[in-house]
């Protein structure tokens, strides 16, 4: 299959799996998890469409305009198409593109894109892959902010369904997750070493993080979830690719998260960009009814570089996916 019979196969494909959706799912009203409507459509294409030897996999899967937009690699290229959160049709829109968004403001540089809902603690949440470079860029402006407004807000790093970087990235969310629940006074400490320097022993040790609590609520968290259990089982893979951690699951299926970062405020997603600990203050404290005296206050304006490290860089539009 060349690459042009490609796209042109997954446009009929549009139609037949519109057609099998609403066969197999007439009497199905109920909006469907990302993961869910992704293996649909993987599977039908895999199943019915491709020659042998082909493949299609999912390299993301996002909410877009109250539709789910799966990008598809076949042949190492690349197709987006949206689906139904129904999981009833498919449009792709392989050969004329994405579409414009003609609600799009494009003298826009910078703040969210609609108001944020205001209220008098609000809730902000960051969910990341510990171990993806735009998450830890999101984690390095989130701290300044968490130090200052941790009182006033509720704030805390969340963690995406699935894992995109290995192992590692399971022990991290683990990590994480369990700092919080367990020493959540000592989070900031731990995660302002973590993403500069990588060393999560030496990072433990310097916020003297108490390794025996550690140590159980991982172990606990672990088997609650089946986290390694679903990592050592290739079958349960997202499309076969990408090991599951239903850690926050719950919360990725109400929110619809499809990636790393994403910022949740006040239960709404908000686009932050730029992503400097400024710009992130002054959208939270728009967000509440009465700003405490706290957001007077004039954080860094400087977007931190992303991946491990110190430093600073210039791209605030990156995700994992």
């Amino acid at each position: 299959m060349n690459k042009i019979s490609i796209p042109i196969s997954i446009i009929i494909a549009g139609l037949m799996i519109a057609g099998a959706f609403v066969y197999t799912n007439q009497e199905k009203t109920e909006v469907l998890s990302p993961r869910e409507v992704a293996q649909i459509a993987i599977d039908y294409i895999n199943n019915n469409l491709l020659e042998e030897g082909e493949t299609a996999s999912l390299v993301s899967i996002t909410e877009k305009s109250g539709l789910y937009k799966i990008q598809l690699k076949i042949n190492n290229q690349e197709y987006p198409s949206y689906v139904t959160k129904d999981g009833k049709f498919l449009f792709p829109f392989d050969i004329l593109g994405e579409g414009i968004d003609l609600e799009s403001d494009l003298t826009q540089t910078g703040g969210t894109s609609t108001e944020v809902p205001k209220s008098d603690k609000p809730d902000v949440k960051l969910f990341v892959m510990s171990y993806c470079p735009y998450g830890l860029q999101a984690q390095k402006m989130f701290l300044p902010v968490y130090d200052l407004l941790k009182d006033k807000a509720d704030m805390g790093v969340y963690f995406v369904y699935y894992i995109m970087h290995g192992e590692d990235e399971i022990d991290e969310n683990l990590t994480q997750y369990c700092i919080q629940k367990e020493e959540k006074e000592k989070f900031s400490d731990y995660l302002s070493c973590f993403v500069v320097s990588g060393d999560s022993e030496d990072c433990l040790s310097q916020a003297n993080i108490n390794e025996t609590k550690l140590s159980s609520c991982i172990a606990e968290t672990d088997s609650q979830y089946s986290v390694t259990e679903k990592y050592n089982d290739q079958s349960t893979w997202l499309s076969g690719a990408y090991p599951l951690f239903d850690v926050d699951l719950e919360l990725n299926q109400e929110y619809s998260i499809g990636g790393s970062p994403t910022v949740i405020i006040n239960d709404q997603v908000v686009n932050v960009n730029p992503r400097s600990p400024e710009n992130f203050k002054e959208i939270i404290c728009q967000s509440f009814n009465s700003p405490p005296e706290e957001c007077s206050q004039t954080l860094s304006d400087e977007v931190a570089s992303t991946g491990i490290g110190g430093g600073t860089g210039s791209s605030s539009g990156g995700s994992c996916e």
